[in-house]
């Protein structure tokens, strides 16, 4: 009994510490109505950084960040259908490989795993094809819009040239 005694003087227990610790005295914290957020602020500069104005005063996508696939909308359309039919038959094709090798638990686990693994490879192949045709689709219209641009332009100068001929010198 005098063991206990002189072991609990020795050792202080922990509620003893946090009643005899010192308080930490902090700065008050200060909340001002005028300063933004910092999450707002840094989402404010990520939508900034990638867009630029142009002479009319419409923001642009800068050409660091090149077209987007989620501004698409079929591009969108199409990656969310294959990377649901990527998951979908690779949690089946994963099921049923599994099933004679393993236990249902275990086939269960490896069919999901499977479907995670093919829904993430779907959706990279999907995202690389669609970039490719998105960038196809883009010069296509610039092609037909600089055409278009030069039949204008070649429609105006043989009616200047012709008006420009029949004047005496």
């Amino acid at each position: 009994m005098a063991a206990e005694a002189t072991a609990a003087t020795e050792a202080p227990t922990l509620a003893e510490e946090l009643e005899t610790a010192a308080p930490v005295n902090a700065p008050p914290i200060e909340a001002s109505a005028e300063a933004p957020k910092p999450a707002k602020a840094e989402k404010a500069k990520k939508e900034k950084k990638g867009k630029k104005k142009d002479k009319s005063g419409e923001e642009t996508e800068s050409a660091e960040g090149g077209p987007s696939i989620a501004a698409h909308p079929r591009a969108v359309r199409a990656v969310a259908r294959a990377k649901s039919w990527g998951g979908l038959l690779g949690f089946l094709a994963g099921g049923y490989l599994s099933l004679p090798t393993a236990t249902p638990i275990e086939a269960g686990l490896r069919a999901l795993a499977a479907g995670v693994v093919c829904y993430v490879v779907t959706w990279a192949g999907s995202l690389f094809a669609w970039r490719r045709v998105v960038v196809i689709e883009i010069k296509a219209r610039e092609a037909q819009l600089l055409e278009a641009a030069q039949a204008a332009r070649a429609a105006r100068e043989p009616a200047a040239g012709a008006g420009a001929r029949s004047r005496p010198s």
